[in-house]
């Protein structure tokens, strides 16, 4: 099982699941703030077409490329679904934002090799970590 600093520190494309189009929302905020830091992101949301000048996609089945990491802003009881995508699409690592927990699914993604992280905002974590994002590693 890797690290916060690990899983951070070896992704380059994030999948934000529940990414929103509005920059009033948090999800677009920290995807926005995660992009600046030099990581590819991936908008994950049926809902929108396009976010932070990237093509959205309705599920990560539909993404067609490989994920480092899958990124979730759903409620608790929407995580099971999301782990059995992320499973399915061979994402190593899965990051549950702050206030978003579900110990089942989080149990299923440990036992089928993800590495997961719940409870904690992605951003916060970065910051408290000192991490080098992508830009500053090249």
């Amino acid at each position: 099982m890797r690290t916060e600093r690990e899983i951070l520190e070896q992704a380059r494309v994030i999948a934000v699941v529940g990414c929103s189009d509005s920059p009033t929302r948090d999800s677009y905020r920290i995807a926005a703030y995660l992009q600046r830091q030099g990581y590819r992101i991936i908008p994950v949301n049926p809902t929108i077409t396009t976010a932070l000048g990237e093509t959205a996609y309705p599920d990560l089945a539909s993404v067609p490329e490989k994920v480092d990491l899958v990124n979730v802003f759903r409620r608790s009881d929407a995580v099971p679904g999301v782990v059995d995508d992320a499973i399915a699409a061979g994402a190593p690592a899965i990051w549950l934002q702050l206030g978003i927990r579900h110990d089942e699914a989080e149990k299923r993604a440990r036992e089928a090799g993800l590495d997961v992280v719940s409870d904690r905002c992605i951003a916060v974590e970065y910051r408290l970590l000192g991490i080098r994002g992508p830009l500053e590693r090249e």
